[in-house]
């Protein structure tokens, strides 16, 4: 696994490079990747965030996996591995029209994790992480979220009806030593949105955002709004630079990208 695989796809586990008490922000196509380790002043000493990107520009996708570990970082570095070991089959899944482009990207997700192998796999890891992977392409967003990352979508229509976060942060749920797959029922949530017409902004985060004290970031509009008025890259930024002045022990890692959609969303009817 590298840092850098190639200009369209981007593989980083926390143990290989920490960023503790620094700011990175980097581009891999039209999605932006921030991060910051948390501060050592206020005691942190490891990052065990992960994350994952491809992208596709001539398909029309991005594919995202955004990891949150505890205890040691060995949980995230299986699912990055796992999930790299299958990069032919969900690219070519993506391949497909959209709606089989879900499907089969979630099959082949649930499938992998719920498979005696990597069942047997997680045992032997110390600590487990939060998963969230998201998929866009066209104009839909396809989500499957283990655990308490947060994936937010702003368009001006839905911040209207105060719409913004679109998975459920849920508690308990984890893929590593202790493993949802392992219960009689796995427990997970999977999500699918129309964007809507015009500019969209997608963004996923580490919980190390929304639980930096004395901020408001718990508010979803205080996430988004730095993008109102700067660049993708400088709304990324920003964030960070501000847990980081506030002292913010546990890491943060942020994704972030735009998409315009140019075809016309549902609309309720006039009946």
């Amino acid at each position: 696994m590298s840092n850098g695989l190639h200009n369209n796809e981007f593989s980083w586990v926390g143990s290989q490079s920490h960023y503790i008490d620094e700011i990175d922000v980097r581009q891999i196509q039209n999605v932006t990747i921030g991060r910051f380790g948390g501060n050592s002043t206020a005691g942190q000493y490891k990052n065990e965030d992960a994350c994952l990107v491809w992208t596709n520009d001539k398909e029309d996708w991005e594919f995202v996996v955004l990891l949150d570990a505890h205890h040691s970082a060995e949980s995230a570095e299986l699912v990055i591995s796992t999930v790299n070991k299958l990069k032919d089959v969900i690219q070519n899944n993506l391949k497909l029209p959209i709606k089989q482009a879900f499907e089969q990207t979630a099959e082949t997700l649930l499938t992998t994790f719920e498979s005696s192998d990597f069942k047997e796999s997680c045992k032997k890891v110390q600590g487990e992480t939060a998963v969230l992977c998201v998929v866009r392409k066209d104009k839909f967003l396809w989500w499957l979220s283990i655990g308490d990352c947060l994936l937010y979508l702003f368009h001006p229509e839905l911040l209207a009806l105060n719409e913004t976060q679109q998975n459920q942060r849920s508690f308990y749920e984890w893929i590593g030593q202790v493993n949802t797959f392992d219960l009689p029922v796995p427990c997970y949530s999977v999500g699918t949105k129309e964007l809507r017409k015009g500019k969209n902004h997608i963004l996923l985060t580490t919980d190390g955002l929304v639980e930096c004290p004395n901020t408001n970031l718990r508010d979803p509009y205080e996430v988004g709004k730095p993008f109102e008025t700067l660049s993708n890259k400088q709304g990324v930024l920003a964030l960070l630079e501000e847990i980081k002045e506030k002292n913010v022990r546990d890491s943060t890692t942020i994704l972030s990208w735009f998409i315009n959609a140019d075809t016309d969303s549902t609309r309720p009817s006039n009946g």
